[in-house]
């Protein structure tokens, strides 16, 4: 049998940090939580340094990661993060990026507006992410139907 002439197929390079970032905010938006969860690596790291009481303040390893996001898109449909609100900063260590970005939807249980602003710390490695401190508004909490992930976590 004569030898296959065409060349193997390379894996896709890893995404560059911001590259990362915007593609997570499209699944976001698609509500495709299970491939926002495939964006993380295993042992990955979310901290929410102004989480208030009762609330989580960090999340170890993609699964407690999972288990928190799943039910987001039943509590949050997200319509747009504005352009013109994102901001990516890269910093001194290239796999570490500052985000500023504005999310904007519903509250699927009153319908009311959602408008939170962000920001977050990133750092991304092997086209993975590894570490995402989200600097969130704790007081948004106040707003019904915003309770995703329960106080009692």
């Amino acid at each position: 049998m004569p030898a296959s002439t065409s060349a193997p197929v390379s894996p896709p390079a890893p995404l560059a940090p911001a590259d990362l970032y915007r593609h997570s905010l499209r699944l976001l938006l698609a509500q495709d939580i299970p491939g926002w969860l495939g964006l993380w690596a295993e042992e990955g790291v979310m901290e929410f340094p102004f989480a208030p009481p009762g609330r989580p303040a960090r999340l170890d390893g993609r699964e407690a990661i999972a288990d928190y996001m799943r039910p987001y898109p039943d509590h949050i449909d997200l319509h747009d993060f504005p352009d013109a609100d994102l901001r990516i900063h890269e910093t001194a260590d290239p796999r570490t990026i500052v985000v500023e970005m504005r999310g904007v939807g519903r509250l699927v249980q009153t319908g009311r507006p959602f408008d939170m602003s962000y920001i977050a710390v990133v750092t991304v490695e092997n086209g993975r992410f590894t570490s995402y401190r989200d600097y969130w508004n704790p007081l948004a909490l106040a707003e019904p139907g915003t309770d995703f992930a329960g106080a009692s976590r």
